[in-house]
């Protein structure tokens, strides 16, 4: 594999990776979108500890993932009773 390192700074601190290189685009823009998320939180907040916005940007994080989970396997079941459904009809 042809591994590649980028740099990406996130909270004044630049983080050097190790990755494959058809995964670059993504990863720099999860770098961009925590930068302008602390940027949002400490201007709109007045937050200025970088732990407190990382801690912060962390949780909504989680909690934005754990409600796109939920909504995916709402969707599932959905699908999976649509599919049946269909194939009991074409019987």
């Amino acid at each position: 594999m042809n591994d590649i390192f980028i740099n990406i700074k996130i909270s004044d601190r630049t983080y050097s990776l190790k990755i494959n290189p058809k995964d670059e685009a993504i990863l720099r823009k999860a770098g961009k979108v925590i930068e302008q998320k602390i940027q949002d939180r400490r201007e709109k907040l007045g937050v200025k500890d970088k732990q407190d916005l990382l801690a912060m940007i962390t949780f909504d994080t989680v909690v934005e993932s754990l409600k796109n989970n939920e909504l995916h396997n709402k969707l599932t079941s959905k699908l999976e009773l649509i599919d049946r459904e269909l194939s009991e009809a074409i019987k």
